[in-house]
């Protein structure tokens, strides 16, 4: 008998585990009270009353790349909402109307899949979540904008940044706010559009000298024009350099060259004759040129010249204007204007001498450079002839 009783006593302690463990079960909908807490439970699992609804449906294909996309809640408020590409690039966006709406703070590119992940919370704390896909359209015809200056350029102090696109554009806002300007230090940069197809971005005043500045095109997806769409991103890079700002007198006949404010030379020019005067106003070295050919017939002066090697020649005007070397004007310089409507600088024909006028000023200039006239007979060049929005006012620049 003693051999049994350890055996019988373990049967008996599994039993009365076992009824331990259904009894728990059992007593966990009884209180103290003895009254069910079953009730309870069933709101606990209660489902959340909050509707999340995400425009366009799941699923949708050829979806427009703005004003399509929003996400909604019914009875409830949006406490997250991810929207992302298939590269995991986020769309960055605001909730609104006191927690009901999000909707994107820019358009989406073109030809692109995005998943929407948006979660809603009810006034009971209970949360609701949908998640959905869509594609974008594939435009079927497009456009870009080249820009200048170029990625990685040092430019001068008078340099805008200028983007001309290959179609005209008819929604200018919506393809202007596709491009941000930031610079170090930061100053207010602001666009002016020249025409449907050219865009430019300046500050109020020149560019202080060592301003870094930093655009980025998101064009991809943009309406440029009905059924056109943009098809590029890009970041573009450039600095600016020292300054250097050079006034012609025209009445004088000389050029006064300052680098950072300080007058550095005076050089004796030759600008204009009679009936082909200089422009006034400020102008942008746009190009330069150590030797060209200019022909009077490009610029409707017909036969009146064709020089095969004006040296040192530097671009002020998209009509023509340019600050040059000048071999062939004997005493012309400081005495009297003898030019078409360029600025005449002394040089020597064939070889290089970096001491003549002409020479030293092109070695000591870059793009983007302002040179300015005044007491020109002529009138104020257009701003858009060339980089020179410089010579309007602020107040219409931002108009």
């Amino acid at each position: 008998m003693n051999g049994r009783r350890p055996i019988s006593a373990a049967l008996l302690g599994a039993g009365l585990l076992l009824v331990t463990a259904c009894g728990g079960g059992g007593g966990s909908d009884t209180g103290s009270d003895g009254k069910g807490t079953s009730d309870k439970a069933g709101e606990d699992t209660k489902a959340s009353v909050a509707v999340v609804t995400v425009a366009p449906k799941d699923g949708a294909d050829g979806v427009a790349t703005s004003g399509a996309l929003k996400v909604t809640s019914a009875k409830g408020k949006l406490t997250e909402v991810k929207v992302a590409d298939n590269k995991g690039k986020a769309v960055d966006g605001r909730i609104t109307g006191a927690g009901t709406t999000w909707t994107p703070d820019a358009h989406l590119a073109a030809s692109t899949k995005y998943k929407v992940h948006a979660v809603a919370k009810d006034k009971d704390g209970r949360e609701s979540a949908k998640d959905t896909s869509f594609t974008t359209l594939t435009p079927k015809n497009t456009f870009i904008g080249t820009f200048t200056p170029e990625d990685g350029s040092k430019v001068g102090v008078g340099m805008p940044f200028s983007v001309r696109f290959t179609r005209g554009i008819t929604h200018p806002d919506d393809v202007e706010k596709a491009i941000s300007v930031k610079t170090e230090p930061a100053v207010d940069v602001e666009g002016h559009w020249f025409g449907n197809d050219r865009l430019d971005f300046r500050p109020e005043k020149y560019w202080a000298a060592g301003t870094k500045v930093t655009v980025k095109l998101n064009l991809d997806g943009v309406e440029g024009r009905p059924g056109v769409y943009g098809k590029q991103v890009r970041t573009v890079k450039f600095t600016v350099g020292r300054s250097q700002v050079s006034t012609v007198d025209v009445k004088t006949k000389t050029m006064t060259v300052k680098r950072d404010g300080k007058t550095i030379k005076k050089i004796p020019v030759t600008t204009g004759k009679p009936g082909y005067d200089t422009w006034n106003g400020q102008m942008v070295i746009s190009e330069r040129l150590k030797v060209t050919r200019m022909n009077g017939e490009t610029v409707g002066y017909g036969g009146e010249y064709d020089i095969k090697d004006v040296p040192h020649a530097q671009r002020l005007t998209n009509s023509g204007t340019f600050i040059h070397g000048n071999y062939w004007g004997g005493d012309a310089f400081g005495n009297y204007n003898a030019s078409h409507g360029c600025i005449g600088l002394r040089d020597v024909r064939g070889g290089y001498d970096g001491k003549v006028a002409a020479a030293w000023f092109f070695d000591r200039s870059m793009t983007g450079d302002v040179v300015i006239v005044k007491n020109s007979h002529d009138k104020t060049v257009a701003p858009d002839n060339g980089y020179n929005g410089w010579n309007m006012s602020w107040a219409d620049w931002k108009k």
